[in-house]
């Protein structure tokens, strides 16, 4: 679609029946840390506390001026694009059907019937839920509405774009979008460029749910294998196809972050407004905080859009025990300590008046024992390699397991010492499981009626997903059957058996 086209789609695009013009407001904490000036647009003040209901609206009022006799509207979704459609569709007085994953929570199932759409739960994903909705729209003559990969729904987003020139009309530099589909990106680049072509449009992806830098890199949409599930809102396995189109010649750069960084930029977040945003609505930021960082940038004017507030409280555990790693003010280290008494005592004298904020301790033979510890740190990343450096000249053995992801998930809750004997045979998988009723135990049954299950850890941080690190014993010549299993089965999973933390503390 040709930009002209679009800014009149975004200028006429009705939105404000439903939607605020939300406020632009300053974080003057994270302003003075980063030496710029940071602006935060407040999308999770919206009615169902997210920008969604934009779109949503905007493409079900253009349906019903072009087809005013039409039945209903359905969509798929399990997040902030079903309340943005079950809310818009009461608003225009018509029927809207949402089919949902049967794995979907029930505050979240609540939460929409509460705006008086009718739920349907079907599959056990996205994907099938969306199959699904598609066939019922067919079957019921139901309009459906994209959550992202429509040019009315990019322009209801786009209007974001138009409010921030409004209520700041000179001298931003750059605009921090979070990118999962793609409908909020293209409806403010596709508006922006045509607007404010110096204004930088970029877009912010999880490491791990990073379709649109793929899609960058090869020139075509690429599908991701796996996503990772932690910011839910824009864990999407592919970029759409519209919003591509918009996207790749509009955008000025794609930047990936992880989750401890989005942790800590939903402490941020909170520092300076005292608003939690749900891990999607904080990507945004987390991305401007690493762009300054990576290029220098002093002196300018930064908008990071909070695209979401549908936080589960269960989650805020998870939030905080990460935060200060992304903020790089706590390093997880691995040490070999002398097994006699007073050492921990010297070891803690090494560290002066840092702060430990754990220690994680269990016998490991009659000379020495392993310790798995946290450290409060002050001046980030230089600071963790002078305590590293400072323990290594004092003879200790050391390993920094901050970037470890089966060390932060699973093994600082499990350090318990090794096997006497050992595990003959042992594989470590971690595997990601829906929470689903019957899911893990028919999983179990699989595997159990076959190998031994010899290590187990379950975490959940009231997401949709439960994490798990599993060891098995498998004999080597059971491996390529193991292997087929595993192909088979229809749960992402990462083999961890050489895993540092995991041959430090478990094996």
């Amino acid at each position: 679609m040709p930009v002209p086209d679009f800014l009149e789609k975004v200028l006429t695009a009705r939105v404000y029946d439903v939607a605020i013009e939300s406020p632009l407001d300053a974080m003057p904490g994270i302003s003075q840390r980063l030496g710029n000036q940071v602006l935060l647009k407040r999308e999770d003040l919206q009615p169902v506390f997210s920008f969604k209901l934009r779109g949503a609206f905007n493409k079900i009022f253009q349906v019903i001026q072009k087809y005013p006799d039409i039945k209903g509207v359905i969509t798929a979704s399990a997040g902030n694009h079903a309340q943005g459609v079950a809310l818009s569709a009461r608003k225009m007085n018509i029927q809207a059907i949402i089919v949902m994953p049967l794995t979907t929570p029930e505050i979240k199932v609540k939460a929409v019937k509460a705006y008086g759409a009718r739920v349907v739960l079907s599959g056990d994903n996205f994907d099938e839920a969306y199959k699904y909705s598609l066939q019922l729209a067919e079957e019921e003559k139901l309009f459906f509405i994209h959550p992202y990969d429509d040019f009315d729904v990019m322009a209801g987003q786009g209007t974001i774009a138009h409010e921030i020139i409004r209520q700041y009309p000179d001298g931003i530099e750059a605009i921090f979008v979070p990118v999962g589909g793609g409908g909020l990106l293209a409806g403010i680049a596709g508006f922006l460029k045509a607007v404010k072509p110096s204004i930088k449009v970029i877009g912010v992806e999880p490491e791990d749910a990073a379709c649109l830098a793929a899609a960058m890199k090869a020139k075509r949409r690429v599908k991701l294998k796996e996503v990772g599930i932690f910011a839910d809102g824009v864990a999407v396995s592919q970029i759409g196809r519209n919003t591509f189109k918009m996207i790749r010649n509009r955008v000025d750069e794609v930047i990936t972050v992880s989750t401890d960084q989005i942790c800590a930029a939903i402490k941020d977040t909170y520092d300076d407004t005292r608003a939690i945003c749900e891990p999607a609505g904080a990507v945004s930021l987390a991305g401007l905080k690493k762009y300054v960082e990576k290029h220098g940038v002093q002196g300018q004017t930064l908008v990071a859009i909070n695209s979401g507030a549908n936080m589960n409280f269960d989650r805020l555990r998870h939030v905080s025990e990460r935060a200060e790693i992304g903020e790089y003010r706590e390093a997880l280290l691995a040490v070999e300590i002398p097994e006699k008494p007073g050492s921990f005592k010297k070891f803690c004298q090494l560290i002066g008046k840092r702060q430990i904020t754990e220690f994680n301790y269990r016998f490991t033979d009659a000379n020495k024992a392993r310790i798995f510890v946290g450290i409060q740190m002050t001046h980030g990343i230089a600071e963790k390699e002078q305590i590293i450096g400072h323990l290594e000249q004092k003879k200790y053995v050391v390993e920094d397991m901050t970037d470890n992801e089966v060390a932060k998930l699973h093994t600082r809750y499990m350090v318990g010492g090794c096997p006497g004997k050992g595990v003959q045979n042992e594989l470590l998988y971690r595997f990601q499981f829906p929470e689903k009723p019957g899911a893990l135990l028919k999983f179990l049954t699989l595997v159990g009626r076959r190998w031994n299950i010899s290590l187990f850890h379950y975490r959940n941080h009231g997401a949709d997903y439960g994490r798990i690190l599993m060891g098995l014993q498998v004999e080597t010549t059971e491996y390529k059957e193991f292997k087929l299993f595993l192909k088979q089965i229809d749960l992402p999973y990462w083999e961890e058996t050489n895993n540092r933390a995991y041959s430090l503390f478990l094996k």
